[in-house]
């Protein structure tokens, strides 16, 4: 995964994604979202993307019980877990997981070694608001991170910056959402497809790179 198009809550975005080139897509099962969607509504959309576009279903503080049973209802094939989670809660589960941190004035990026994520996703911290805020942070806290592990790079991208932050961050992966959409929930498919190409032309001149710490 290198790109991640988030926040999708109809069928024709989640196709326009795909035809963009997007490597992945998600899913927000948190009611409280402005991109709510509905597990059965979000299963339907699933069933109809190729097989090598991999769903993400994303949860702020949820139960086991409700990550396990919208796994179930929906097929999506990694979890990305966007609240307070402990390093505990996000254990056990059998698919590709991803630990989203908010990077807040005091963040520090070994935090990340006590979190066996698959990937770690940092986001811009704004009060109150766990995700698709369209703030940006400072980059370069994300090359630090790299030392900690794979880093899906988020919070404020657009079509505008995102070659600046593959630049500056050198990330495994983009994450967007709000930096896509016409008003939230519904995704532009002309600014979907600009995403994809800059940041698809970005990470192919990215320098090669080690293997990150564990």
């Amino acid at each position: 995964m290198r790109i991640k198009i988030c926040g999708i809550t109809r069928m024709e975005d989640a196709l326009a994604a795909v035809e963009a080139g997007a490597d992945a897509v998600g899913f927000i099962f948190t009611p409280q979202s402005r991109r709510y969607i509905r597990s059965a509504d979000a299963g339907a959309i699933i069933a109809s993307l190729p097989s090598e576009i991999l769903p993400v279903g994303v949860f702020v503080n949820p139960t086991r019980d409700h990550v396990h049973e919208t796994i179930r209802r929906t097929g999506i094939r990694a979890a990305q877990f966007h609240g307070e989670e402990s390093p505990d809660d996000i254990r056990g589960y059998n698919l590709f997981v991803i630990k989203a941190h908010r990077v807040t004035p005091d963040f520090t990026p070994s935090v990340l070694h006590s979190y066996k994520a698959d990937a770690h996703l940092l986001d811009a911290y704004v009060e109150g608001i766990q995700g698709g805020t369209g703030n940006v942070f400072d980059w370069h806290v994300a090359e630090e991170a790299r030392a900690y592990g794979t880093i899906v790079l988020s919070g404020g991208l657009t079509p505008e910056n995102i070659e600046r932050a593959i630049r500056t961050a050198l990330p495994d992966a983009v994450d967007v959402s709000s930096g896509v959409e016409s008003q939230p929930g519904v995704k532009d498919a002309g600014r979907m497809k600009r995403f994809v190409e800059r940041a698809q032309a970005a990470f192919d001149l990215m320098p090669s790179r080690k293997s990150p710490a564990r």
